[in-house]
């Protein structure tokens, strides 16, 4: 019988094995059973191995088996991908997952650290209701007064007011038409749309502030530990859009680039998911430079900026949860290490924050010399003058004056490039409170900008980036056109 003390029955049940279905098992012994070559491991684990397409344990099959036997074992494996409806590696993690809990049931106690101060404070933040203040907390405080009012505010009005209105564009201008008799050549590099002027201007002075402050208040949420807990929270809720508390990851980064959160679309488990993500994205997930300045225009109209985030917050969990009910598949599961709080490392968060400013200046600024060009050759060849008329009749639907038409135009380039430029007609008087908050949601919901659109074509393929692209595009003005009337019937912004 053996010993029966506490340690020797939990060694004996700590050596239980886990039990991945009749599919899986019936594939590793069969699997087991074709092997002829020495491993240095159990049959069994060779076929897990094999299943999950580990890219060594494959060479070595390929190495020490016929091929006959390589094919055959190739057979077993595309037979169990088609028979699981989740891929292999994910769905055997889930079943280690589920012995692993039902292990720690029969073996672990709960000890006095799960009732630290910490810990508390750990089960309140992933609670779907009393996690709530914290992370209206976190938006007000993080979001809105320290990336809308001071990023989007305070230092975008000294660096763009006081440094190049005043200083660096009026001596570029001077010094530009000095040195070169050309129109086209003046007109590339200073004036109203020049390289230096407004590529740079946007870059530097409206748009690094707030993808700055972005980036710090990012660095503290990632390090405190904090995210994770917001991915649980949110857990439930992202199931009604066909995603799960996983999702919140590439979300969150899509508030700072949804360039880079397409890319991380890659991590989530199905294909489904990684497509709903992707569209949730590049519908209603402004990016941090785009949110900075919306937030920042909207500041003095509160109203107007619960109007906008709550239209946007409506169109992702309408069109998540209709789009998750068309798209074929089961829904998704979820898994996540919890690792525990802290106070936030001032030298991590120094470190997260700079890593991705270089990556904003390397990346980021080219693309606003390059958005200053494609208007050039737009000017110069009468293109970009035949856009904007077309696109300025669309903008006048909503009410908007055709101005609006270039920040929609370079929205297309860069989604903090069009912000920029509604920030420019706000600053000039052109937008009433009525056109603010209409521009402000049709901007946010509008197509994708050239960086997230090729994302997007790598990531998701060409078929799947034009589906949602065409969908996006009027999809956006409808939302717009709605709003305006139902503001404009309601006398938003006339008292």
């Amino acid at each position: 019988m053996g010993c029966k003390c506490p340690h020797c029955v939990a060694s004996r049940e700590a050596r239980m094995t886990v039990d991945y279905g009749p599919t899986v098992e019936e594939a590793l012994r069969e699997i087991a059973g074709k092997l002829e070559g020495q491993y240095g491991m159990s049959g069994k684990a060779v076929g897990l191995l094999l299943l999950q397409r580990d890219p060594e344990i494959m060479e070595e099959l390929a190495r020490r088996e016929s091929a006959e036997t390589v094919r055959e074992i190739h057979l077993v494996i595309d037979r169990v991908e088609n028979a699981l409806d989740s891929p292999v590696p994910y769905y055997v993690a889930l079943r280690r997952r589920e012995a692993a809990a039902e292990l720690a049931k029969r073996v672990a106690s709960a000890d006095a650290g799960g009732r630290s101060p910490a810990a508390w404070l750990g089960r309140i933040l992933v609670h779907p209701i009393l996690g709530l203040p914290a992370l209206f907390a976190v938006i007000y405080f993080g979001l809105y007064q320290f990336v809308g009012v001071f990023g989007a505010g305070t230092l975008v009005d000294y660096l763009e007011s006081n440094i190049f209105e005043t200083i660096i564009n009026p001596w570029v201008n001077q010094v530009v038409d000095a040195l070169f008799p050309w129109y086209w050549v003046r007109e590339l590099l200073a004036h109203e749309y020049g390289i230096i002027t407004l590529g740079v201007r946007y870059a530097v002075a409206i748009i690094f502030p707030i993808v700055g402050t972005f980036f710090l208040v990012f660095s503290v949420i990632e390090d405190s530990g904090y995210l994770p807990r917001l991915a649980l929270m949110v857990d439930r809720l992202f199931r009604a859009v066909g995603l799960n508390g996983r999702a919140v990851i590439p979300m969150t980064l899509g508030f700072g680039c949804d360039t880079m959160a397409t890319m991380v679309t890659r991590t989530l488990e199905t294909r489904r998911e990684r497509i709903l993500a992707t569209l949730l994205l590049a519908l209603a997930v402004p990016c941090s430079a785009q949110l900075g300045v919306i937030m920042g225009i909207l500041s003095g109209t509160p109203g107007g900026l619960m109007v906008w985030a709550g239209t946007v917050t409506l169109v992702f969990l309408l069109v998540g949860y209709l789009t998750a009910r068309l798209l074929p598949g089961r829904g998704p599961s979820f898994y996540m290490e919890v690792p525990p709080l802290r106070m936030p490392s001032l030298l991590n968060v120094w470190r997260k924050t700079y890593t991705r400013m270089q990556w904003y200046f390397r990346e980021v600024l080219p693309l606003f010399i390059l958005g200053s060009v494609f208007i050039w050759v737009g000017r110069i060849t009468g293109i970009f003058t035949l856009l904007l008329t077309g696109l300025g009749q669309v903008v006048s639907a909503l009410g908007l004056p055709e101005e609006t038409a270039i920040a929609f135009l370079f929205g297309f380039f860069r989604r903090d490039y069009g912000a920029a430029g509604l920030f420019d007609l706000y600053q000039n008087g052109t937008l009433n409170p009525l056109q603010l908050v209409v521009s402000s949601v049709t901007l946010t919901l509008f197509i994708p900008c050239v960086a997230q659109f090729t994302m997007m074509a790598k990531e998701r393929g060409w078929r799947t980036t034009l589906l949602i692209t065409g969908f996006i595009f009027p999809f956006a003005f409808a939302v717009g056109w709605v709003l305006f009337k139902i503001l404009g019937a309601l006398g938003f912004g006339t008292t």
